[in-house]
């Protein structure tokens, strides 16, 4: 399979749409399984947005768990309009949400286990009770709020994945914390694919909801999360920041 890089401020994306994420995901599957879990080799799926990008200009340490991650789909509708304006277009968003859905549909006909870890107390059951009355066959083999406030507790949590063994864990701490705690944890988990989805769990526990189809369609989510949270204007600042800096990085 294919992945064109898009280099946007040096942060590496792929430029797959949503099938091909799909289809990067089932792969690793079949190799782990195929190989034994314990050969197989972890990968880190990241889904990137402009925010995350504009700190890793000041983060090197976040730029570089960008650039080692296995798959970065473009996460908001101003990576994809970076790419488009540097020159290298992607074929469209493959955002947290809606990758956890279309993997939790496929992870339901095809037998893989899932682990739902982040979230505050009850937000990750409640997601999880949600996707069992949608998805008859579906196979979770654990959960765990984010919450955690010792190393013990992390250790008990990280043996509690491992012994679980899922094909696919998703971790809802919101970035860039899930891609620091992804990157440490991933290789004593030996989970094939760990995914970091933000504040997916909220959606489909029915805390938040999503942005009309037609603002999704219109690139102005952003827009409407503006509206329901005004105290997020702060990290939206961001984005005309990065937009700014894209402008230069252009020769």
């Amino acid at each position: 399979m294919d992945k064109q890089k898009v280099a946007i401020l040096d942060a590496q994306v792929d430029g797959l749409d949503m099938q091909g994420a799909i289809d990067f995901v089932a792969k690793t599957i079949a190799e782990a399984r195929n190989a034994g879990l314990q050969a197989a080799k972890p990968k880190h799926i990241i889904t990137l947005n402009a925010e995350i990008i504009y700190r890793a200009q000041s983060e090197p340490e976040l730029l570089e768990i960008i650039n080692q991650a296995d798959l970065v789909t473009p996460d908001g509708a101003g990576v994809v309009w970076a790419a488009q304006y540097l020159g290298t277009p992607v074929p469209g968003r493959v955002t947290g949400i809606d990758l956890l859905q279309e993997v939790v549909r496929e992870a339901d006909q095809k037998g893989w286990q899932l682990f739902f870890f982040g979230g505050a107390p009850g937000v990750a059951d409640k997601a999880v009770e949600n996707l069992k009355k949608k998805y008859k066959n579906i196979k979770i083999v654990g959960t765990k709020h984010g919450y955690i406030s010792s190393k013990e507790e992390e250790k008990e949590l990280t043996e509690k994945i491992k012994n679980a063994a899922p094909d696919i864990i998703f971790v809802a701490l919101g970035a860039p914390r899930q891609e620091y705690w992804i990157k440490k944890h991933k290789d004593f988990l030996q989970v094939p694919v760990c995914i970091g989805v933000g504040g997916s769990f909220d959606v489909i526990a029915g805390k938040v909801t999503r942005a009309p189809g037609w603002m999704q369609q219109a690139k102005l989510e952003w827009l409407y999360r503006l509206v329901k949270e005004p105290a997020r204007y702060k990290r939206m600042l961001a984005l005309p920041k990065f937009m700014l800096k894209v402008i230069q990085s252009k020769k």
